[in-house]
């Protein structure tokens, strides 16, 4: 009975978003901003900051959203939510768009009527450990207590990784991050287990960060990205250019501070790129300047890495551009 009943909502949010994503653009522009789902507070993605301004690596992706659509990237509002409510928030036209550190699966890009645009992190699943106990590999954690968050990737993982590797493990399952961080940092758990990105961002803010320990082991692959409702290619065409722009800023060296001079460059890839020249504006049915208001505004995309994600000990690695030995590549916009 609870599956039917569960399969019931699934198929009337699927309806419901199947309404709200025809049109998703006329619907924002009407409204006068962008409705982003994001995390409830996950330092360098997606956190308020003491003034109540939200703030991240995921932030910096809606507020490029409004800049393509408004030339306004303050155009924005902000819906937290956690790994259970993101899904349904989307998919009944709660938010516009999902900007909330979230893997692209299968699963979720078919059955959840989901469509991912992109990938603005690559990560994997990790281990974190108190340095206390000496743990020094994932292979050591046979019969251990580990911190999870429900309705992820991350509780699926978990359970593949310690089977595979015959070990077993006591899982303390915990909606919130707060609460789940919480429990970890308490003693109630050996282990906290996410998105590496997640284990760097929580340790990072600690006041004693040195105290807990990131195993070596990674995984899983955890692309992380953007996501819209199926059944609105227009929308889906200016979320996925709007972080595309942000990368391919950063292989041309257009930045927020030299973007104002790339009027008088001779580069055509330059002159189409601030909307000198071409009609990508028109084809995506914003302004001409769109990718141009993203990068004076938001930045491109290393920018906002170096302001978000560098102050709390992240390294590019694999983020990096393909150009310089990582895997971030935008498509040619031309």
């Amino acid at each position: 009975m609870k599956r039917m009943i569960r399969l019931a909502l699934g198929i009337a949010l699927l309806g419901a978003g199947a309404v709200h994503a025809q049109g998703t653009l006329d619907a924002v522009q009407k409204k006068g901003f962008v409705q982003c789902g994001v995390n409830v507070g996950l330092a360098g993605f997606s956190q308020p900051d003491s003034r109540g301004a939200w703030k991240g690596l995921d932030v910096d992706v809606c507020r490029a959203i409004a800049a393509a659509v408004f030339g306004d990237s303050t155009k924005v509002r902000y819906t937290p939510t956690t790994a259970v409510q993101r899904f349904p928030a989307l998919q009944s036209g709660e938010v516009d768009v999902l900007v909330r550190n979230t893997t692209w699966t299968v699963t979720r890009d078919t059955s959840l009527g989901l469509n991912f645009v992109g990938v603005n992190y690559y990560d994997g699943q990790g281990f974190m450990v108190p340095k206390k106990l000496n743990v020094k590999s994932a292979k050591q954690l046979n019969g251990a207590t580990v911190c999870v968050q429900p309705g992820t990737t991350t509780e699926l993982n978990l359970s593949d990784y310690f089977r595979a590797n015959r070990m077993t493990f006591k899982p303390v399952v915990i909606e919130k991050l707060e609460e789940v961080l919480n429990a970890y940092y308490s003693g109630r758990c050996d282990v906290f287990t996410t998105d590496v990105s997640g284990l760097v961002s929580t340790r990072g803010s600690r006041p004693n960060p040195s105290d807990h320990v990131i195993l070596p082991e990674v995984i899983s692959k955890e692309p992380l990205g953007p996501a819209v409702r199926h059944g609105d290619d227009r929308w889906f065409d200016i979320v996925k250019w709007s972080l595309y722009a942000m990368v391919e800023a950063e292989e041309m060296g257009l930045t927020s501070k030299n973007i104002d001079q790339a009027g008088s460059s001779k580069d055509p890839a330059v002159q189409r790129f601030i909307g000198a020249t071409g009609d990508f504006g028109k084809m995506l049915g914003v302004d001409n300047k769109w990718a141009f208001n993203i990068i004076k505004q938001v930045g491109n995309y290393g920018e906002s890495f170096e302001a978000n994600l560098k102050p709390l000990g992240f390294d590019r690695g694999i983020n990096e551009l393909w150009t310089k030995g990582g895997i971030m590549y935008a498509p040619p916009l031309r």
